[in-house]
């Protein structure tokens, strides 16, 4: 019985690289997928097709659409993956919709086989892929495969409705901006470019919009992507509320007590907003002082009209401007944690990582032991969970709110890269609560340095900063930022692997920069010039931090600055002046030192340069 042909069509093939060095080429082949094999042939003009490569369906264990923003170099744009055996077959559709038809079929005649775990939702470049910046080309994906991934698609929009098209007929033509990228998922879908105009065309569905780009493609978007350009319909959002009293909100706002805790309201000018936001933040005579604090949202006056609550962030729209603000305090006494809305239960606002069943586990299951160690905010105790060694942090009473704690583990839930460590689970239903990391026998890297003084080997040492870069190019590249990397915070494996650990005070950027709320502590001996004269936060500032853990690897585990005051750091900063070079540290290393600790920020090197250049010295 001849094998059955589901789908054929021509697509083009990125070759095969042989070695690192080897071009890209993109051909064009004409596929044919039958029910046993994937077959690509080269089609010759009055010549019989030569068959280039066949893969047996039965050895294909991934299958997934290819996300990347760098531009592709051949006529069709549109990336699928299929990975099979020990290899990456990248292929190009002239559509989104010709891809999905692809992808659907292909994971269908699939899904029964034994399949992948995880997989790289980027390219694999230049030796190291994309999105996780790993260098084995064979290592762990990153990301969740979903073999079923087309069964459980988002419903689509209903049809637009025609008495319906335009969200205000009287205008003729409502222009919205996008808040943020989106890629497709659909071949009903349009790409959202962020900051870029768009016509609404349908706002009749709950959730998915229909909007037109400059070239006349239309297609749908979820609405919180988008916001209209000069209109207030604000109402689908969260954090507005309107017809609020300054007063009522100020009661509102006291009530819930969360830092952070915030609405945008109408002032009593009209067409004008406010942000009203709580917070204990210390006052001027450093006491606590619970309060409201209400900021009023300006623009510009001038077209192209820009909004801000401090003048140097400005944005095209309010949703925007809220955004922004809710990662980033950016000259606010807060970060806008928490939306309050009036006649709803705020608490499904608030990030309860309870809600996500998966990482929720029973504190049955916990076998608590000795203490590792103790820091500001809670104790980290040794434990047993199903069989294997954790490192279980618990939260002291009374050292940090619930919400900040469970912030942490938002955080880290977010991330997963093999060099930072990794979290299993969250114990959240019953106090103290606690997040449950995998265990690092070695403990935390300034104590095993100094406790192995004199016995690490340099490829050791060097091998200690290419972990904690690799880690950290990988946040880079997640758009996080750690703002507390030290040698304090990475851990060692029995191997002598090192991760990046402690999150409590990173966070998700938009813009490559943190500017921390009034008040906030940061750890002078590893931090920036513009960390301590403006508390300004970036991916740059933690390549200066990156700078000073290298020193302490190739110092052992010395105390950077160690007999100086915090006052005399930062005057010998401003005089110019930067630790000296440790003793066996190598010139090329140094050299990659003092670029971290460049004065200005743009001078200093981004984490995927400082991992590139220390890989190719542990290639030497």
């Amino acid at each position: 019985m001849y094998p059955r042909v589901i789908l054929k069509g021509t697509l083009i093939k990125k070759s095969q690289q042989k070695r690192r060095t080897s071009p890209s080429n993109y051909k064009e082949r004409f596929f044919v997928l039958d029910t046993q094999d994937l077959t690509y042939s080269e089609r010759r003009p009055g010549k019989k097709p030569v068959q280039k490569g066949s893969i047996e369906l039965a050895r294909i264990k991934c299958v997934e659409i290819v996300c990347s923003d760098i531009p592709i170099p051949c006529s069709n744009k549109y990336p699928f993956q299929v990975f099979h055996d020990s290899y990456y077959l990248y292929i190009f559709a002239p559509d989104n919709d010709c891809r999905q038809r692809w992808v659907r079929a292909l994971k269908e005649e699939t899904k029964c086989n034994r399949l992948a775990v995880k997989y790289h939702p980027n390219f694999w470049m230049d030796g190291r892929w994309r999105c996780c910046h790993q260098t084995e080309k064979l290592a762990a994906g990153c990301h969740e495969y979903d073999p079923m991934g087309f069964a459980s698609k988002k419903p689509l929009p209903k049809t637009p409705d025609p008495e319906r098209r335009l969200s205000n007929p009287d205008l003729g033509r409502v222009v919205v901006v996008a808040i943020q990228n989106y890629i497709p998922h659909d071949a009903s879908d349009l790409t959202l470019k962020k900051d870029q105009e768009y016509v609404l065309t349908d706002s009749s569905h709950p959730e998915w919009w229909a909007v037109q780009d400059d070239r006349g493609n239309t297609g749908f978007v979820p609405n919180i992507y988008i916001a209209e350009k000069s209109g207030s319909n604000f109402n689908r959002f969260v954090w507005y509320n309107k017809n609020i009293t300054r007063a009522r909100a100020e009661e509102l706002l006291m009530q819930e007590g969360k830092e952070g805790a915030f609405m945008v309201r109408d002032s009593r000018q009209l067409g004008v907003y406010t942000v009203s936001v709580y917070t204990k933040a210390p006052g001027s005579n450093g006491e606590k002082n619970p309060r409201v604090k209400h900021y009023q949202i300006k623009d510009t006056e001038i077209e192209p009209f820009r909004f801000y609550l401090a003048e140097k962030y400005l944005f095209s729209t309010i949703p925007e401007l809220i955004q922004y603000h809710q990662h980033n305090a950016a000259g606010l006494i807060t970060r806008l944690r928490h939306p309050v809305t009036l006649g709803k239960d705020n608490s499904q606002n608030s990030f309860d990582v309870s809600q996500a069943g998966e990482w929720e586990v029973e504190p049955a299951e916990l076998v608590l032991g000795e203490e590792l160690g103790s820091g500001e905010f809670g104790m980290v105790l040794q434990g047993t969970w199903r069989d294997r060694k954790v490192a279980v942090k618990m939260l002291r009473e009374g050292a940090m709110s619930e919400e900040d704690f469970k912030e942490e583990a938002m955080v880290v839930t977010k991330l997963s890269h093999p060099k930072l460590v990794q979290l299993y689970g969250v114990c959240t239903q019953h106090s103290p609560i606690c997040l449950v990391f995998e265990f690092m026998e070695h403990g935390c890297l300034s104590d095993y340095l100094r406790a192995t003084r004199g016995h690490l080997s340099p490829d050791t040492l060097l091998g200690m900063c290419l972990d904690t870069s690799e880690g950290m190019a990988y946040l880079e590249s997640s758009n996080f930022i750690h703002r507390d990397l030290a040698a304090r915070n990475c851990l060692v494996s029995k191997d002598n692997e090192v991760k990046v650990s402690d999150f409590g005070m990173a966070r998700f950027v938009l813009d490559d920069q943190y500017t921390s709320s009034q008040g906030s502590k940061f750890p002078v001996k590893w931090s920036s010039p513009e960390v301590i004269k403006y508390s300004k936060f970036s991916s740059k500032s933690d390549v200066w931090s990156f700078g000073v853990l290298m020193w302490e690897v190739y110092s052992e585990g010395r105390l950077p600055y160690e007999s100086r005051s915090n006052a005399e750091v930062v005057e010998s900063l401003n005089a110019g002046l930067r630790l000296l070079k440790p003793r066996q540290t190598p010139s090329a290393v140094h050299q990659l030192m003092e670029w971290c600790w460049k004065e200005k920020p743009e001078d200093r090197p981004s984490f995927a340069v400082l991992l590139h250049e220390l890989a190719s010295l542990s290639d030497l």
